[in-house]
């Protein structure tokens, strides 16, 4: 793995090194908080760590499971290549002036990285239940930082119905059971007009789309589609009902 290792090193390196050319301030903490409507993006940026880390140590495994034929210990190995990468990257947040080392940011990157661990080392867990982002299009289709980042994201908990024998024949394989979170209203222009900002917690019924499409093919690339959309949730696939009393996509 000193390939992947050193290109992900190298890559993590570079978004650091970038803020060596921003002003700077010495190395400091910062308690960012958790999901509570006072911080800066409603905990969405909380579980943006934990899908991250999840999503590198879930690659890595992958690499390192095919190349030691399936060695025990293999999604450990991941999980903290895939922890490790991500604190280091931690690391420069403490030198920006309106930012700093949070414990929230690392614990939640380890918190993504142990649920990789258990999804590949649990028996029948790896098919049966899958982390997922959305992604839904927002004025500028997608932006790449920032509040409206984060806006765009929901984070889901995938029960799949695939992962159960009894619906193997049945259409019922083709719907995941989904809980989830995500926020709104919390953008500078929002918090200005006075809005408070809401907390969204859901639970729905999503289409597997990478089941519908993919399943029953042996094809390359239909086995790599299958596995993207292990971790992706198409947006308008789903039908969802959260506290604040919204029913809908």
């Amino acid at each position: 793995m000193k390939t992947e290792s050193l290109v992900f090193l190298g890559y993590f390196s570079i978004l650091s090194g970038k803020k060596l050319f921003k002003e700077t301030t010495e190395f400091h903490f910062k308690d960012e908080g958790w999901f509570g409507k006072d911080t800066a993006n409603i905990g969405v940026d909380k579980l943006t760590h934990a899908f991250d880390t999840y999503l590198l140590a879930e690659f890595l495994h992958s690499r390192i499971h095919r190349r030691s034929n399936a060695s025990e210990g293999d999604a450990l190995t991941a999980a903290m290549l895939a922890s490790g990468l991500m604190i280091f990257n931690e690391f420069s947040d403490g030198i920006e002036p309106d930012s700093g080392w949070s414990v929230q940011d690392v614990a939640m990157n380890l918190a993504g990285a142990g649920f990789s661990v258990l999804r590949n080392t649990v028996p029948g867990l790896k098919e049966k239940v899958s982390f997922k982002i959305e992604i839904v299009p927002n004025g500028h289709i997608y932006s790449y930082e920032g509040k409206p980042h984060y806006e765009q994201q929901r984070f889901m908990f995938s029960i799949k119905g695939a992962g159960f024998k009894r619906f193997n024949h049945s259409p019922l394989r083709f719907l995941d059971l989904q809980v989830g979170y995500y926020a709104s209203d919390f953008l500078n222009k929002d918090r200005e007009a006075g809005i408070e900002p809401k907390r969204h917690v859901f639970v729905g019924v999503g289409l597997n789309v990478g089941e519908l499409l993919f399943g029953n093919s042996e094809s390359g690339f239909a086995k790599a589609a299958y596995s993207a959309l292990d971790y992706v949730q198409l947006p308008y696939t789903s039908i969802r009902y959260d506290t604040t009393g919204r029913f809908g996509t």
